[in-house]
């Protein structure tokens, strides 16, 4: 099942993120990808403090980023999440980066499966998440 969800995140790198160059630093674009999904999924009705009281953790599995250019010290920047396929026993989170005038920054994928909390064996995705995405 296809879906469209999405979510934008407004912000302003801080110094203490950026190199030498004044530039976000390259590892830092894994932190701001965790706020976009984090949002994108209390946007919908979950949290992952709420996945976890249940049970399902979420361990990252796969990352991908490609740079066009790096995002600049206090330079206000907008991050899009989007969800566009149903999840199964995993979840793939899309990121789009963009400076105030639309320009792409930096895009990314990052994929994580469904874990059981005790037993960090993969599983389903949680029946009460796939309902809140079936419902939008």
């Amino acid at each position: 099942m296809e879906l469209n969800i999405s979510n934008i995140t407004e912000f302003r790198p801080r110094y203490s993120e950026t190199d030498q160059m004044g530039v976000v630093y390259y590892g830092n674009y894994a932190s701001y990808f965790e706020v976009g999904r984090v949002e994108l999924l209390r946007q919908i009705g979950m949290t992952y403090a709420q996945m976890e009281e249940t049970g399902t953790m979420l361990p990252v599995v796969h990352m991908s980023i490609d740079f066009k250019r790096g995002a600049k010290y206090d330079e206000q920047i907008f991050l899009e999440t989007k969800l566009i396929e149903l999840p199964t026993r995993k979840i793939s989170f899309y990121h789009h980066l963009r400076d105030e005038s639309g320009n792409t920054l930096v895009t990314g994928k990052v994929v994580l499966v469904f874990c059981d909390t005790k037993t960090f064996k993969p599983k389903s995705c949680p029946s009460d998440l796939e309902a809140l995405l079936k419902a939008l």
